[in-house]
């Protein structure tokens, strides 16, 4: 096809009727994002963002349990965490080789994976379709006990009984902070004791780095999660709390009050490169842009788990290496910063649910697995995955070693996780206090997304209920635009419309909803120069005080560029987004993709994406379109 011409911003809609000249306003109803319960829900995406297995585990015949008689023996189902459960499936079939009985009956233990927040979400509405969901657990092995308290909190507020209650840890990691070891060195490491205290001074110093003799390096950029999604992003905003106020354990919502904790806080997240659900996108991230030579450029420091520094300096930053991957150590290794002020652990707890489907005769099988998993051959295993043993009669050792960049001999100091109450206040409060977003949502309307994806909705139907749904985790002041792409629109050879301007959504969140549900599907997929313009767009209004960021949606292929030219093109807009928006004088915007339907170019979408430092997302399902635009809003 012709090469379409270069964008004129226009204000014509590719529908037959005129938006309204004003866009009307309303009250923004209370975000999810403070429903605690309903937020998390959206943590079941972490398997699309910690790999393929993470929300897979083994079936019926890897465990033996096609062949279990109910007369004869028992099945302990376990839901675990997805760090956990390559070792924890070794464990099992192990166990169930040895032919443990409860009573005259066998024990077999089939583990499934299941994100902690997820899982939390389901057993607070009763784990009802097991269809879906696999079979409703005997042990659940979330990430971190918090998230058991906030299940019982949860229960509590239905006027149902605990069903968590006190958990056996199976493996420990530590919060830190993970820095660039020169980054690190120049803030006095490893002389000085190190923490949030000093992370507050950094994001207050306007001159950055420079005040510390590295001009070069730039402003001071940190990386969190979202602490809705992350446990990882949970216990640091824990932790800063606790450091705000002077705090190891204790921590009150009249302490979130006061005005001076609030400052903290916001003075913390105003550094906040972008957010995201998972802090393998931030170690991935990092660790391209350490091959590129310049580490310093993406961020200076980043809340992780301690394990999470030790995958990244042995060449595996996401902790999961595919087949024929080579493990490279980066340039520049990490250093794990204890913060001086205390930290938390994820401690992997098994909890034993007393659960209405639970009967004593698994209880008592669950407790010979837990105990089996206790045994200190067993945890010794816990190391070869870069965690330490949660049995604290096992030594810890290799590969928690100086040589990795973390310290054995840390923390010294820990914090309690607060009440359950007190932990749905801080996400409320988070909410509200979080860094601001200037968003462009940018979504596909060629033709092949009126395709069928559910019987009697297309895909492009899904897509703007999906987006729709999203606006609500933004906050009222929260700058959020809409433009759609194809070739040939309202007539002329524009491959771009802006249907609404970058505005806050409390003033435009009723109108992006009426525009969004009009836009109806028209030609090609002018992918390309489509990713660039809107890129170019936020780049050239810029705001430092917020996250920019463009969220892309196609289903199909570029298909701006003349035959033969494809792959030339992809490589001048990867050159242009890697120039514009990496390094010393670059303009941080992140390109954040959602690879939609069966015929979209996922690893080309990936490749953008990351050229940019953002992240890529898929939805080759069209009917899991509703949860990855949560997952992508998660950055916000």
């Amino acid at each position: 096809m012709n090469r379409p011409t270069r964008t004129r911003q226009t204000d014509r809609s590719p529908r037959s009727r005129t938006a309204p000249a004003v866009a009307p306003t309303r009250t923004p109803r209370r975000r999810r994002g403070l429903h605690l319960a309903a937020v998390v829900l959206a943590t079941l995406l972490l398997a699309a963002a910690c790999g393929d297995k993470a929300e897979v585990g083994g079936g019926a015949d890897e465990f033996g349990v096609a062949d279990c008689n109910p007369s004869d023996c028992v099945v302990v189902d376990v839901a675990a965490s997805p760090e956990k459960i390559d070792l924890l499936t070794e464990l099992a079939k192990t166990f169930n080789a040895s032919q443990v009985k409860t009573g005259d009956k066998r024990v077999v233990v089939q583990v499934k994976s299941k994100a902690s927040g997820g899982a939390m979400q389901l057993l607070t509405e009763g784990w009802t379709d097991e269809a879906a969901e696999g079979p409703r657990p005997v042990i659940w092995s979330p990430a971190a006990s918090s998230w058991g308290a906030i299940l019982d909190q949860n229960l509590s507020t239905r006027g149902a009984p605990a069903m968590a209650n006190q958990g056996t840890p199976f493996m420990n990691t530590p919060l830190v902070i993970a820095m660039p070891k020169p980054m690190a060195e120049a803030l006095g490491w490893p002389g000085k004791e190190l923490g949030w205290s000093d992370i507050l001074t950094l994001t207050q110093n306007t001159e950055g780095w420079a005040a510390y003799g590295q001009p070069e390096w730039g402003p001071f950029r940190l990386g969190k999660t979202n602490p809705n999604f992350s446990t990882s992003g949970l216990h640091a905003l824990v932790a800063q709390n606790y450091a705000a106020v002077g705090k190891t354990d204790g921590l009150s919502s009249e302490d979130l009050n006061r005005a001076d904790v609030i400052a903290y806080g916001k003075s913390i997240e105003s550094a906040v490169v972008h957010y995201g659900d998972t802090t393998l996108t931030f170690m991935n991230n990092w660790y391209r842009a350490d091959q590129r030579g310049n580490p310093y450029s993406y961020a200076s420091a980043v809340a992780v788990e301690e394990k999470s520094v030790i995958d990244y300096n042995a060449g595996n930053p996401d902790g999961v290496l595919q087949q024929g991957e080579e493990p490279r150590a980066p340039r520049i290794p990490l250093v794990a910063i204890y913060p001086k002020e205390g930290t938390l652990f994820s401690d992997n707890p098994f909890f034993i649910l007393d659960a209405d489907w639970v009967d004593q005769t698994e209880k008592d099988g669950a407790k010979l697995f837990q105990d089996f998993v206790q045994q200190p051959e067993n945890q010794q295993k816990v190391l070869q995955f870069n965690f330490r043993p949660g049995n604290p009669t096992v030594a810890i050792g290799a590969p928690i070693i100086a040589a990795n960049g973390v310290d054995p001999d840390q923390p010294q100091t820990t914090m309690q996780v607060p009440s359950p109450p007190v932990m749905i206040n801080l996400l409320e409060q988070w909410s509200l206090n979080r860094k601001g977003a200037r968003v462009l949502f940018v979504i596909d309307i060629s033709g092949s997304m009126g395709e069928e994806a559910l019987a009697g909705q297309s895909k492009l139907d899904l897509a703007k209920q999906a987006a729709i749904d999203s606006l609500d985790e933004f906050k009222p002041e929260d700058l959020v635009g809409l433009r759609v792409f194809s070739t040939n629109l309202g007539g002329g050879e524009d491959i771009t419309v802006d249907i609404l301007p970058i505005a806050p959504i409390a003033e435009q969140r009723e109108q992006l909803q009426i525009e969004i549900n009009a836009l109806l599907p028209t030609n090609g997929t002018p992918l390309y120069d489509t990713a660039k313009q809107s890129m170019e767009t936020m780049i050239a209004s810029y705001d430092p005080t917020l996250i920019n960021a463009v969220v892309l949606l196609t289903d199909g292929r570029n298909e701006d560029g003349q035959t033969g030219d494809d792959s030339r093109q992809l490589a001048d807009m990867l050159k242009f987004l890697q120039e514009q928006t990496q390094g010393e004088n670059a303009t941080p915007v992140r390109l954040f993709t959602i690879g939609y339907g069966a015929d979209a170019d996922l690893n080309v979408l990936k490749q953008m994406s990351e050229a940019s430092s953002g992240a890529a997302y898929n939805a080759s399902d069209p009917k899991t379109i509703n949860r990855v635009f949560t997952q992508v809003v998660s950055n916000f």
